[in-house]
């Protein structure tokens, strides 16, 4: 499978991610006290980049479905912004902070995805502006 086309499904993927980002934290910052309560011990900050990266997330697909050049830089900026949250989490960690063994998972897996699409993302685009004009 060439990485334009395991690029597609990545963006496919990231807007749907993005679509339930948004909806579990909108759900946990803003739904009731038995929303709230599900969720144990969450780490505020982590909570709030989640769910204003979700939005980011959704933007980042369908312009990586639309083949933007901004698109890769985007998907970058996701991968660290992400990784850096992951670090200050384990800081918070480290310092004693209450955490849910869950949201080490949840910050792996989004780091990992965001890690994959940034560079599948960069070695795609840069095939499409040698094979094309650039948008």
């Amino acid at each position: 499978m060439n990485s334009k086309r395991i690029l597609k499904w990545l963006a496919i993927a990231a807007i749907a991610f993005g679509a339930l980002t948004v909806f579990s934290g909108g759900r946990a910052l803003f739904g009731g006290m038995e929303a709230r309560a599900e969720l144990g011990n969450v780490v505020p900050f982590v909570l709030w980049f989640n769910s204003i990266a979700g939005f980011v997330y959704v933007l980042a697909g369908v312009a990586l479905l639309r083949t933007r050049r901004w698109a890769a830089p985007v998907a970058l900026l996701l991968a660290v912004a992400t990784v850096l949250v992951f670090l200050a989490f384990a800081v918070h960690v480290v310092a004693g902070g209450a955490f849910e063994a869950r949201t080490v998972g949840a910050l792996s897996l989004r780091s990992l995805f965001w890690i994959a699409v940034a560079l599948v993302a960069m070695r795609a685009m840069k095939a499409t502006a040698a094979g094309s004009s650039p948008r």
